[in-house]
Parts: structure tokens; C-alpha cells; sequence
């Protein structure tokens, strides 16, 4: 049985768009389900993480994030990895809160376009202690599942210096965390330059409320098989 199904969505009773991945009703519960502790749930100020100065510091970087954060488009949610759990695990329930936190910003976007963003953090405690490497294959699965409907993704470690699509340095992120947010179209596909086929489908992207998942099974093993098959990046 697949670890998720196509994304169910609606609108609650405050009128705020919603979406959950469900698991099929007869399946077993998820190998990996615990693998990742939720520590708080949603928010635009989290109390768990201190993300305001970073985010300030990132606004002459991300040309849309301040108009994001006024408007309270900008969403965290934080996670701590749980002992016991090997690396697979992890990275398979990173990858399905990574695919929530998608479909809400596709549902987003269709009102607010480029300001949609949510940001999944995940706190110390990784079986990798290079929590970069833990993010890289459900990051990479992302990408180019969701390319095509018009979804960017990115990866910060703690502590580790980044640099933006113009090649400046961006200040290091106090925490890791996997960013979901909505494509700029005009901007994006020169970020994915060393990816050509994936730049392409950013570039011709549209969310025409496809499941992005209805061409392969959803669950984590088989995502990731596929992952590998893709091309690798091109060396700057």
C-alpha cells in the first residue's frame, strides 16, 4: 500500500484553504510514521524556533518574502527527529509533511500567487549530522514532482553558507529547514540553470489542479527509486 494518496482538499469553517494527504482506509499504518516529531504546528511566529532576525536579514534575497510575511502568507511548522528512527525513515516523513505543506501552497497561490510559502524546520537530532544530506533526496523528488504545476522548493542547513540565484551570499540559516513556496516564473528557471529539463518544466508551469502523484505510486520507496533514475545535476 502507498505511504500517501492524491491530496484532499477543501475549506474550513474560517474559510482558510486546507489539505491532507490520506493514507488509504484498508492500509497498515506507515513503517516510518513517528520517525518525526511534530513540536508545533503551523505558524507565522513560531515560539519553538527564533526565525525573526534570519527572516528580516532574507528580504534583499527573496524579492517576495517581506510582502509574504506582512500578509501572514509566510507559514512554519517544526519537527524534531525521534531516536530510534534510521535515516529512510526520516526522509519519508519529511518528504509527505514536504508534500502538505505543497498542496496548501498550490491552493494559496491560486489567490495569492508568488507571496504562498511554508517552511518545515527540522530541529537537531538527525541520525546524519549533516542534516543537508537528510533533505537531499525527498528535495530533490519534490523539484520535479511538483515543477510542472508551478511549485520551488529549497533546502538550508543550519549553519551552512548559501548563496542566492545572483550568487550572493545569504546569511546561514539558524536551523534547518525544507522551503515550499510558489514559482516566479520570470526568476526561478535561471535558478535551476544546472537543471535544464527541470528548469524547462518551471518555466511552462501550470497548476491546472493536476495530482502530481497520478503517474506513480506514492509511496516513499518508490519515489525515491525514481528520484535516482533522474539526471544529475549539470557542474557549473
Amino acid at each position: 500500500m502507498g505511504l500517501l494518496t492524491r491530496a484532499r482538499r477543501w475549506r474550513d469553517g474560517a474559510g482558510i484553504d486546507r489539505a491532507v494527504i490520506t493514507t488509504p482506509p484498508e492500509g497498515a499504518p506507515r513503517p516510518t510514521a513517528g520517525a518525526l516529531r511534530l513540536v508545533e504546528i503551523r505558524s507565522e511566529n513560531p515560539a519553538s524556533v527564533d526565525m525573526s532576525v534570519y527572516v528580516e536579514e532574507m528580504y534583499e534575497h527573496c524579492p517576495f518574502l517581506q510582502a509574504s510575511t506582512a500578509r501572514g502568507m509566510t507559514g512554519w511548522t517544526v519537527y524534531e527527529v525521534t531516536a530510534g528512527f534510521d535515516r529512510y525513515a526520516v526522509e519519508a516523513e519529511l518528504f509527505l509533511a514536504a508534500v502538505h505543506a505543497a498542496e496548501r501552497v498550490r491552493l494559496l497561490a491560486k489567490r495569492h500567487g508568488a507571496l504562498a510559502c511554508e517552511n518545515i524546520v527540522v530541529l537537531a537530532g538527525a541520525p546524519d549530522p549533516d542534516q543537508r544530506h537528510l533533505m537531499g533526496w525527498p528535495h530533490w523528488a519534490l523539484k520535479h514532482l511538483y515543477a510542472p504545476v508551478g511549485i520551488m522548493f529549497g533546502k538550508f542547513a543550519q549553519g551552512v553558507q548559501e548563496s542566492d540565484r545572483s550568487g550572493r551570499n545569504i546569511p546561514p540559516a539558524p536551523f534547518t529547514f525544507l522551503s515550499v513556496r510558489a514559482s516566479v516564473r520570470g526568476l526561478d528557471p535561471i535558478f535551476l540553470k544546472n537543471t535544464p529539463d527541470l528548469s524547462t518544466a518551471l518555466a511552462g508551469a501550470d497548476d491546472d489542479g493536476r495530482d502530481v502523484f497520478e503517474k506513480i505510486p506514492c509511496d516513499w520507496k518508490t519515489v525515491r527509486e525514481w528520484a535516482s533514475s533522474l539526471p544529475a545535476p549539470r557542474k557549473p
